[in-house]
């Protein structure tokens, strides 16, 4: 169980349910497949899969998720031609004009009669909490798929005091600083990827990949007042992403030094290897993100978010 993306959620109040509460409180909204008449359900699923029934995996303190979610298929196209010869054919044979409000209700009652033919697709989504430290991480390149497991979770549980992480320095300003200088930090190396923006609200965006990042040409549009929005990096030789000035991370990579460890604990049981997996990403993740922020002037406290908006 290795996470690719990370999109990061920070407690502003400790998380105090221990696995066993957690899982009773899951169980209370288990997922099931869509009802004839439903777009869409979601609900939590055994993180081991298969027949696994705890919808808790703990390991030393971290307690893995699993979200599952189906909706069903029903192309926007579809729909449109269907109304619109139902409505061509109204008009040509009432002699009268569909007007909104009437074609709106036909788009509904279309949606209802072609719910309990259409075709279904489910996804999975796992997140994990490190309540020790105060995070709920999750598995996902999608902000907007993130944020549904949280609601999801907050729906769950009754509450979830989680905001998206903030740092005492402006995260653009820093990376353009590491591309400007060519120096992380402590910890940090710069790869061959990255994204500048222009200050402008439409300003014009520069993607680099494959590309010495204290080249020249990056230099030329720095100083021409591009700023970076995303940074490819690698953490002590054992970690490789892509960072974004949200914080969210994409295509995160446990390298060699890392993946030499799992398999050093290889097990044939499905159940162990997940075990062991987790143990070894999560604890890498705990020691990553304290450098990780740490390099941005720490996390912001609360009492920082105005500064913060002020200067974004």
């Amino acid at each position: 169980m290795w996470f690719k993306n990370l999109q990061l959620f920070r407690f502003t109040k400790p998380f105090e349910l221990p696995a066993e509460t957690l899982d009773e409180v899951l169980a209370k909204r288990p997922f099931r497949t869509c009802g004839p008449l439903e777009l869409a359900s979601a609900g939590w699923s055994a993180p081991l899969g298969g027949d696994a029934t705890a919808l808790v995996h703990s390991t030393n303190g971290y307690l893995m998720l699993c979200a599952k979610r189906e909706e069903k298929i029903l192309p926007p196209a579809v729909i449109n031609e269907l109304l619109a010869e139902r409505v061509a054919e109204i008009e040509e044979s009432q002699m009268r004009k569909i007007r909104r409000k009437e074609k709106d209700e036909m788009r509904d009652n279309l949606i209802a009669e072609l719910l309990p033919r259409a075709f279904s697709r489910s996804a999975r989504t796992y997140a994990y909490i490190d309540a020790k430290e105060g995070w709920l991480i999750v598995d996902s390149a999608s902000r907007k798929r993130a944020e549904e497991l949280v609601e999801l979770l907050r729906k769950t549980i009754g509450t979830l005091p989680v905001v998206p992480p903030g740092s005492r320095e402006r995260p653009g300003a820093v990376l353009t600083d590491w591309l400007r200088s060519g120096n992380c930090g402590d910890g940090f190396d710069l790869e061959d990827e990255c994204e500048l923006r222009g200050a402008e609200e439409d300003g014009g965006v520069v993607r680099c990949r494959k590309m010495d990042l204290g080249s020249n040409e990056i230099q030329i549009h720095l100083e021409a007042g591009k700023e970076a929005a995303r940074v490819a990096v690698t953490w002590r030789d054992r970690i490789s992403l892509v960072l974004s000035d949200d914080f969210s991370i994409k295509r995160l990579r446990f390298l060699d030094l890392v993946q030499d460890e799992a398999d050093a604990a290889e097990s044939e049981d499905p159940a162990a290897r997940f075990d062991t997996d987790f143990a070894i990403m999560s604890l890498e993740l705990a020691r990553l993100l304290p450098e990780l922020f740490d390099a941005f002037g720490g996390v912001a406290d609360e009492e920082d978010a105005p500064v913060r908006q002020a200067a974004a």
